[in-house]
């Protein structure tokens, strides 16, 4: 090269290295800044991950809010202990995470997620912990219950890992968390991933963690519902024979019919599993319904929280048994699908919709309060 071209070539890359490296400098010490004021390390805080499906900004949460339909948003006298909650779109979900999450009253709530990434890191038969101390939310920061490391230090090391990354990826639960905050500024969460496992290993995780968490509750004069809830993330059927990755999730046809058909199959399952007093019996017919047999990696019928539900209805039912000597009672919220009912409109507020609602591709969605 040139010597003489070099040089002048050379100081105008450094100059704008130097900048680039000012402005990103700059950038960062207003982030930090922001957070250190705030007396949270910048280290601690999972950020958001879902932009588009999930509101990021305060203002885009109370958009939502504004348009659910006001008979999802009426007070409900109940407090549940426990519920199944949607992690859908908030397009098609929205008025039903409301209407479930408004029963969720408690200042420390454990959330029990999919893990729809564990194979991008080989995890299985483990709880998945995470380490951080806050979580990013539309409304700030919301803080990592205390009980989490309480939990950690108690309960048997094979039952469960510390994963940062996987939590990081995952978007179960901080759909969850917005509406969690919006109800209650001060509350305090526990999130706890459900890979891949097999039915045994729920029971035996289960057993653990209720043992654990009646103790701390026990010891701490804490109630269940009152000062401690479990909220279950789960989407019921996925359903169609486009944009599924090449896969055809329509065992009955993607016609009016079949998809009435798809629709039935779901309400007996939450009739049947979910409902009315729970016993492990009916988890475990759950785990039948939606797991194949033959290889506990596999699907039966395609609930993306075939994993989480009956793990997390374990430890809810259990937890109750313990504390109380008698089961949870589940009712109904509401069943609903992206096929079927009213969305909402989100596309004006810069949101999105991370799938699209067809009779050849929709999901199902259901709410539970358990007492």
């Amino acid at each position: 090269m040139n010597n003489h071209l070099y040089l002048p070539i050379m100081k105008i890359t450094l100059l704008l290295l130097t900048t680039s490296l000012f402005l990103f400098a700059c950038k960062q010490d207003k982030t930090y800044n922001a957070i250190e004021s705030q007396g949270i390390s910048i280290a601690t805080v999972r950020p958001i991950q879902d932009t588009i499906g999930f509101a990021q900004y305060s203002w885009q949460l109370d958009s939502i809010i504004d348009r659910i339909a006001a008979e999802d948003k009426t007070p409900i006298a109940a407090t549940y202990k426990a519920a199944i909650s949607p992690h859908d779109d908030y397009a098609y979900a929205g008025g039903l995470f409301y209407k479930t999450l408004k029963g969720i009253k408690a200042k420390t709530v454990i959330l029990i997620g999919v893990a729809h990434r564990a194979t991008n890191f080989n995890l299985q038969d483990k709880l998945i912990f995470d380490s951080n101390t806050y979580w990013n939310a539309p409304n700030g920061h919301i803080k990592i219950s205390p009980l989490r490391d309480s939990l950690i230090a108690k309960l048997h090391a094979n039952t469960f890992i510390v994963h940062d990354s996987m939590m990081a990826l995952e978007h179960s639960l901080e759909a969850i968390t917005p509406f969690l905050q919006k109800m209650n500024p001060q509350v305090e969460i526990v999130p706890i991933l459900v890979p891949f496992m097999k039915f045994d290993d729920m029971k035996r995780f289960s057993e653990d963690l209720s043992n654990v968490l009646a103790q701390q509750m026990k010891l701490q004069n804490l109630a269940y519902g009152k000062d401690i809830a479990i909220v279950i993330s789960n989407d019921a059927i996925h359903y169609g024979n486009t944009d599924w990755g090449g896969a055809d999730l329509a065992p009955f046809g993607v016609d009016e019919a079949g998809n009435k058909k798809a629709l039935e199959k779901d309400r007996r399952i939450i009739d049947f599993c979910l409902l009315d007093p729970i016993s492990e019996e009916k988890i475990r017919t759950f785990n039948l319904f939606t797991v194949n047999p033959n290889d506990y990696k596999s699907y039966n019928w395609t609930w993306c929280g075939r994993y989480s539900l009956p793990f997390g209805l374990l430890t809810a039912n259990k937890l109750n048994q313990k504390l109380y000597g008698e089961p949870l009672f589940g009712t109904l919220v509401d069943y609903r699908s992206s096929l079927t009912d009213p969305h909402i409109e989100v596309i004006d507020i810069g949101m999105g919709h991370t799938a699209p609602a067809s009779e050849t591709h929709w999901v199902a969605f259901v709410g539970v309060g358990y007492e």
